[in-house]
């Protein structure tokens, strides 16, 4: 929901605190009351971030996480997790965002739903309904798993070797290549478009971003995605979304505050 892990896990750790002064016996359902609970701090909390990404320095992209130590995390949530899905799930007001996660992702009730996000069930209906109809006409059908993994190799093969041809070949004609430094790196301020655009900037790059770089490729947010590595220390997550056309998008993870779980993955 709030496409940030850190930002996940202070939520946890300030919910633990106040479950510590609960009166238990008042409690019939725990989980129920912990989930309804995390889940209108999320959206309290994502009605801010939505302020602070508007100002963001360049483009925001959500926080990568390892799911590579479980794979079992990657293949139910996959559909929820992927770096591009949370990117679009920032377009959706707070509400439709929580009931689209509680019933993708965890296959809440939607009697469930309403009483978690304070409205009928009728409403929570059309809240999920919204947000599917929003994302699906926003993305174009994805290729399976192991088609992205082949494109994703392909394209990193390329850029290191500033393969203009290749890159353009790799890419469909409206390719978006988004960039998050959070001001700290240098990063695309703007999104790129256009398929022989970001090749020739990728291109451009080539000697100087891949010098000394270390490829490795890792389970991130259940998608396969390039975790890249100077001396040791991880500097970057690459990965790309693709359909029929080709690679629709690269998303570059390059913003040090937000590579911690890859860091210590």
């Amino acid at each position: 929901m709030l496409g940030s892990a850190q930002d996940a896990e202070d939520l946890v750790q300030d919910l633990w605190a106040r479950w510590q002064v609960v009166d238990r016996s008042t409690v019939d359902k725990p989980e129920a009351y912990l989930s309804t609970a995390i889940t209108r701090m999320a959206i309290n909390v994502s009605q801010s971030a939505r302020a602070r990404h508007e100002t963001y320095a360049g483009p925001w992209l959500p926080e990568p996480v390892d799911t590579s130590a479980d794979p079992q995390l990657g293949a139910e949530r996959g559909a929820v997790l992927e770096l591009a899905v949370l990117l679009l799930l920032e377009r959706l007001t707070p509400a439709e965002r929580a009931a689209y996660v509680l019933r993708e992702a965890f296959d809440y009730p939607y009697e469930q739903i309403a009483e978690i996000v304070r409205t009928s069930e009728v409403a929570s209906r059309q809240l999920v309904s919204r947000a599917r109809k929003r994302l699906a006409g926003e993305r174009r059908a994805p290729v399976d798993a192991a088609e992205q993994r082949r494109l994703l190799t392909a394209f990193v093969a390329a850029a290191q070797a500033g393969d203009l041809a290749a890159l353009e070949e790799l890419f469909s004609a409206d390719v978006v290549s988004y960039s998050d430094g959070g001001g700290v790196v240098r990063a695309a301020r703007v999104p790129l478009v256009g398929a022989l655009t970001v090749a020739k900037v990728v291109r451009a790059y080539s000697a100087s971003f891949w010098t000394g770089a270390e490829v490795t490729f890792a389970s991130v947010n259940g998608q396969v995605a390039a975790v890249l590595r100077r001396d040791g220390e991880v500097f970057g997550v690459v990965t790309v979304t693709a359909s029929a056309s080709g690679i629709d998008q690269v998303l570059w993870q390059l913003n040090p505050a937000k590579l911690g779980s890859i860091r210590c993955g």
